[in-house]
């Protein structure tokens, strides 16, 4: 196999992270004989220092060239972020990628591995073996659609409109039948359709396309009722579709169920095998540089860009196996409650592939 990933580091402990995952990179190119290649380009701070903008043109041209794009992380200091530098950095670059690409489906995948059940906040029992993928809806809704400031009879007023096309829900729609298809055959529609009508419309897409996947059991949720039901029995679910941003609020409350957001990665992907891998931790500029990361969702977000744009599932399932084990053996960074650097976690990552 031969192609060419973008890498985009980032601030903080992105550099970091994304060593870990090329030298994993390295290892499986080396084992299966692949010839999968990087270009690194600046993006975000490092990209602002260069060039005054947050997602230079430069950078744009090396994503546009690579069949796929392994994303670090963005954004700097809490309390700076009115600082040029680091404001509206993560919408210039994330969303601009998303836009850029037409990255419609984002998939957030909510594994809890063996041993790893006590990170959860819930009861080991009810997290035990969780494996949930939610699929969102990424480039329209409420986060693209018209919005305005101004005033009505000297009181300020804000709007934004969720906007959907039919087509731009099937899309998506039909990403998650064939996730679905794939797993255990169960798909969840979450929505608000008893209030909104863009869930309305939602809801006759997923049933005109129902005769399609007959082996697939749908059934519809209010998202009120999802919220609850991913903490109080996440393992009710397979797998989930809902709009933008039902999908950036229940992804990250799923997140919290996961108990660690260094253990979750994401993929953003098109109609066209491409797509933006990254995990969904932030940049945690507080321990960047101390080499004490946890590297483990950005080399999961490898395994998935492996997997959906190469399609190298055997690859993508040896590195899941490899974290899975390494983590089993008691084998952890710090914020897993382990001792190992960044490093020495990436070292036993590879052993266990290599071995």
């Amino acid at each position: 196999m031969k192609g060419t990933i973008a890498v985009l580091p980032g601030d903080g402990i992105g550099p970091e992270i994304m060593s870990s995952a090329l030298r994993v990179l390295d290892a499986v190119n080396k084992r299966y004989k692949h010839e999968i290649t990087t270009k690194t380009a600046l993006v975000a701070g490092p990209a602002y220092d260069k060039y005054g903008i947050h997602l230079p043109e430069e950078s744009i041209d090396i994503c546009s060239k690579a069949d796929a794009i392994l994303f670090g992380a963005v954004g700097g200091p809490v309390d700076d972020q009115e600082n040029p530098k680091w404001k509206d950095a993560e919408k210039n670059v994330i969303l601009d990628l998303r836009k850029k690409f037409d990255l419609f489906a984002n998939l957030r995948p909510l594994r809890v591995f063996a041993g790893a059940e006590n990170f959860s906040p819930l009861k080991p029992e009810l997290v035990a073996g969780m494996n949930v993928l939610i699929i969102r809806e990424l480039v329209s809704g409420i986060y693209f659609g018209p919005r305005k400031r101004y005033k009505e009879n000297d009181e300020e007023i804000a709007e934004e409109t969720s906007r959907y096309k039919w087509s731009e829900i099937e899309r998506i729609v039909r990403v998650a039948f064939a996730a679905a298809t794939n797993r255990k055959k169960k798909l969840t529609v979450v929505d608000k359709a008893n209030v909104l009508e863009t869930s309305r419309l939602w809801r006759e897409v997923v049933r005109s396309l129902e005769k399609e996947y007959k082996d697939v059991k749908v059934d519809f949720m209010f998202v009120d009722n999802a919220a609850q039901q991913l903490v109080r029995s996440p393992a009710i679910f397979d797998v989930i579709v809902t709009d933008n941003l039902f999908g950036d609020i229940l992804s990250d409350l799923g997140g919290a169920v996961v108990g660690s957001l260094g253990l979750l990665p994401s993929a953003s992907l098109n109609g066209k095998k491409f797509g933006l891998y990254e995990p969904v931790h932030g940049s945690a500029p507080d321990i960047a540089g101390k080499g004490i990361a946890n590297p483990a969702a950005q080399i999961l977000s490898l395994a998935m860009l492996l997997r959906h744009t190469f399609e190298l599932g055997k690859e993508a399932d040896v590195i899941e196996k490899a974290i899975r084990d390494v983590l089993a053996s008691g084998d952890r960074t710090r914020d897993l409650g382990g001792k190992l650097s960044t490093e020495e976690f990436t070292s036993c990552v590879i052993d266990k592939l290599t071995s």
